[in-house]
């Protein structure tokens, strides 16, 4: 039966402020076995932190941070701290815990040995706030069971985790679904439950965060169809083609024509007009302004080819 002994949880963080003191009170109610992963934080977090009784450890700085090596480093050093832990609940710092949540996914794990990592419900803090947070709350939603790859906020099965080698951390954008398919690829599942388990607090209010985080996605598709795109499951290679048809060359193609082939622009926009109907129609009575919502997407395939094509000039 999961207990307190075999649970810990990691939560990450850079200069999260007061967001992170009420991720770390919300673990607490259900945890004291807490890891707290800072990135370089110049704003008092790891202070902050270990006042709350959280295990700190900062990275150094002598390799670039990223989400997936302040997640394995948090992991090694909780199992190296309590042997006994058999599941770890990643957090991240700006996200509180619901306070049965642990007890929940431990006993979702311990009921079903072939599933390596479960989720449930993250809802966005304030979703009325901006059209940026409504959307992140849209997107924390989705359906239970077998899911192909899970968000940052999860728990673990330990050892198949360290098994895998944990997150591999030269991938700086979408870590998660890329360890979720070596997960699987070992015979494992991914399951998202109907349980209550985090609050994420986007506070965003700006359309350029909002694109730049749309142009991480983009990043994070193109380098997982690199890594793993020819394997049989075809890893991001839909989601990489999708990007660069509707946001780079349809675009292109209506701009270019629209100076000596009109009516294909025409015909290229009415492609986009039939788009966004069949989005907000398929969302409609499920979210608030699906319209809205299906003008975002189309925005977003833009922004996802911007970000594929950082991804390749890199390489």
């Amino acid at each position: 039966m999961p207990t307190s002994d075999n649970i810990a949880v990691v939560v990450i963080g850079r200069n999260e402020g007061q967001r992170l003191e009420e991720s770390l009170r919300s673990i607490r109610q259900s945890s004291e076995r807490i890891v707290y992963v800072d990135s370089g934080s110049t704003d008092g977090s790891p202070e902050a932190a270990e006042r709350l009784g959280a295990r700190v450890h900062r990275l150094s700085a002598d390799r670039p941070f990223s989400a997936a090596r302040g997640r394995n480093e948090g992991f090694a050093l909780a199992t190296e701290i309590w042997p006994t832990v058999r599941y770890v609940q990643f957090v991240d710092g700006d996200c509180t815990l619901d306070p049965a949540w642990l007890a929940a996914g431990a006993a979702h794990l311990e009921e079903h040995e072939d599933v390596a990592v479960v989720t449930g419900r993250n809802r966005e803090r304030f979703p009325e706030a901006s059209v940026y947070n409504a959307l992140c709350d849209i997107e924390w939603d989705g359906p239970l069971g077998d899911q192909a790859a899970c968000g940052g906020n999860a728990m673990y099965r330990a050892a198949p985790f360290a098994a895998a080698g944990g997150f591999d951390a030269s991938v700086k954008a979408g870590e998660e679904p890329e360890l979720c398919l070596r997960l699987r690829r070992e015979g494992f599942r991914i399951v998202r439950i109907g349980h209550e388990m985090t609050v994420h607090d986007a506070d965003m209010h700006r359309f350029g965060e909002w694109w730049k985080r749309a142009v991480r996605s983009g990043t994070a598709y193109c380098t997982g169809a690199l890594m793993h795109g020819r394997g049989p499951e075809r890893y991001n290679v839909r989601e990489t083609l999708r990007a660069v048809i509707w946001g780079g060359i349809l675009p292109a193609v209506a701009l270019v024509a629209l100076f000596g082939a009109p009516l294909l622009t025409l015909g290229i926009l009415a492609l986009y007009a039939v788009k966004l109907l069949r989005i907000g129609l398929r969302h409609r009575g499920r979210i608030d302004r699906p319209f809205r919502y299906g003008a975002f997407m189309i925005l977003l395939n833009i922004a996802e080819f911007v970000g594929v094509t950082k991804c390749l000039a890199r390489r």
